[in-house]
């Protein structure tokens, strides 16, 4: 006990001497998790729009206003023809060309029916397809209008109307800041557990100092515990500092346990630290090791469910989060702090993630030999 509490000094005591390191422990992470979430917005606005209008009738200008007045588009240009109108498409100047024909108030009058044209600039898909479903959805809401002003009721209404009311529950603002913040915190905590710690242990590797501490007669599992526990306790603290920075600056409070989700944290950490030993185990720079936790950070937010839901990935990635430790994690903070799940909700996401912190770690003890 002894030895692993003088080891637990010597790592407190080269940390704190380490401005760099307190600087991504504890600086950064508030940085990210304040600017992360402002930047990452799912909502797509000011999409840049074109309009042709053949017909210049009071409907076209009606649709057009309707359009103009919608906070997701800004109108670009108002061109006679489509071939005015292409060249801010190909230069990415326009994102969507709404073209109205001529005949078009007298087509939907007599016709009770008529065309429109929304070509879409598909470069950046997500905001092309957004930006045509929205202009899809304004088109659908005017012609709701129109019949509207069409109908003469009578007193008995034979016509049956189907009210819909939706309720959203546990984010009842529809805040894509509440989404997101619990999900980059979870990868703020895994960079302090795995990267950080991966870069300490190597960095005694090219200062030369794990040499000497080979030769000591100190245990290889008291050695291990004095690496892992600082960082095990520092993500805990990261943790804890990210839920204060998430209610003061986005005003999100956790509705479930925070017992319950320190308990889990606690395991995560185990989990990756275990990892983070594991990569210093083949990494002989601190260089390799940057390169190896670089790679694993991009599995880890790419598919883990933060930006892109699982359900919507292809088989073989739905298969690869099975076996990613931050989907669990990120998964269980979101129904802990936006649902307010218990223990019986997570038992699952537990079980997964102690397998995790086993594997990992009997692994890294296993690779991990004492130079001598």
């Amino acid at each position: 006990m002894r030895t692993i509490l003088f080891l637990l000094e010597k790592e407190f005591a080269q940390i704190f001497r380490n401005k760099a390191i307190l600087r991504l422990i504890f600086i950064m992470p508030i940085v990210q998790l304040i600017m992360l979430p402002l930047a990452a917005d799912y909502e797509v606005k000011n999409i840049n729009c074109s309009i042709i209008d053949h017909d210049h009738s009071p409907y076209s200008r009606r649709l057009i206003g309707q359009i103009e007045a919608s906070t997701y588009f800004k109108l670009v240009d108002y061109q006679q023809n489509i071939e005015g109108a292409m060249p801010k498409l190909e230069k990415d100047k326009s994102d969507i060309i709404l073209e109205i024909p001529q005949n078009f108030e007298k087509d939907l009058i007599k016709e009770e029916k008529a065309t429109l044209l929304i070509a879409v600039n598909a470069v950046n898909g997500v905001k092309g397809n957004l930006g045509a479903a929205y202009a899809s959805g304004i088109i659908r809401t005017f012609n709701q209008n129109i019949r509207m002003d069409w109908m003469t009721f009578p007193k008995m209404n034979p016509i049956p109307e189907i009210r819909i009311s939706s309720i959203p529950w546990y984010n009842k603002m529809m805040s894509y800041k509440i989404f997101m913040v619990p999900g980059i915190l979870v990868i703020l905590v895994t960079m302090v557990g795995s990267f950080l710690s991966s870069l300490n242990i190597v960095h005694e590797k090219e200062a030369g100092t794990i040499e000497q501490i080979n030769v000591t007669p100190i245990r290889k599992h008291h050695f291990i515990l004095g690496k892992l526990i600082p960082f095990w306790i520092l993500g805990i603290v990261v943790l804890g500092l990210g839920l204060i920075v998430s209610y003061i600056i986005y005003g999100i409070v956790p509705v479930g346990s925070l017992f319950l989700l320190f308990s889990f944290a606690a395991v995560y950490l185990i989990g990756t630290l275990g990892l983070g030993l594991l990569i210093s185990n083949y990494a002989d720079t601190q260089q390799q090791a940057m390169f190896f936790s670089f790679l694993l950070m991009m599995v880890f937010i790419l598919l883990g469910g933060l930006y892109t839901p699982i359900e919507s990935m292809p088989e073989w990635a739905k298969v690869i989060t099975k076996f990613n430790p931050a989907a669990y994690f990120i998964e269980v903070i979101r129904m802990i702090v936006l649902k307010g799940s218990g223990l019986k909700d997570i038992l699952p996401h537990f079980f997964a993630i102690g397998c995790f912190a086993v594997v990992f770690n009997l692994l890294a003890i296993w690779s991990y030999r004492k130079q001598i």
